[in-house]
């Protein structure tokens, strides 16, 4: 003989099974989602979100957490770079240790990269670049500042149009993810393609965080 109160216990737990199902559904839902000149040295140059998907929802990591490897520092990020030139067409320079540039380089985690050089506004001092990794903290760097004008030229400090350069940087990022070093080689054109002068030589950065203050950069 079935007790009086046995379909009601059973209909109550088949509606709690059936609340926390729909709250299950209700919260894995579809949400709505919410030139340049950088590098050379006028002293030194003249002339995860969550991905709705058609078949259904799936967590998918963040791509601006990590750069391919959950198990190494990350190269995305803000970064304080400083440029030391070598040698120049080739042959040692005067002074070895010249810097050629004090940037800031923000690195994307989709592969790109821009910069925003020390140089003087007019002359250009944004640009851009792509990049990739090469090993565990090991990183190539495309960086392409685009045309710029002659510093030389102008009461106004603008002058004629200059060609743009190509620097291309082989670095090596410190096992916390706060530094990173590596050597650099620089060519300049001119409007017509035409190499100007190069330079070789090496880079050192630290990464920039919220405590980071404007003297840390001088």
């Amino acid at each position: 003989m079935t007790k009086p109160n046995s379909g009601m216990k059973t209909r109550s737990r088949n509606w709690g099974f059936a609340s926390i199902s729909i709250a299950l559904v209700l919260a894995l839902a579809p949400i709505p989602s919410a030139q340049a000149q950088c590098g050379l040295s006028s002293k030194l140059v003249r002339p995860s979100s969550w991905q709705p998907q058609i078949s259904g929802v799936r967590l998918m990591s963040a791509a601006f957490t990590e750069d391919g490897d959950e198990d190494s520092a990350s190269i995305v990020g803000m970064w304080h770079v400083v440029f030391t030139a070598h040698s120049m067409n080739g042959e040692s320079i005067p002074d070895p240790g010249a810097v050629t540039d004090n940037s800031l380089v923000v690195w994307h985690a989709d592969g790109t990269e821009i910069m925003n050089s020390s140089r003087p506004a007019q002359d250009g001092n944004f640009c851009l670049g792509v990049w990739k990794k090469t090993g565990k903290f090991s990183y190539l760097l495309n960086h392409i500042p685009w045309q710029g004008n002659d510093p030389s030229g102008g009461p106004s400090g603008i002058g004629n149009p200059a060609g743009g350069a190509q620097i291309i940087e082989r670095i090596t990022l410190s096992p916390d993810g706060n530094h990173y070093s590596g050597t650099f080689t620089e060519t300049a054109y001119d409007t017509s393609g035409n190499i100007e002068v190069s330079f070789t030589g090496t880079l050192t950065a630290t990464r920039v965080t919220t405590g980071t203050k404007l003297t840390d950069l001088l």
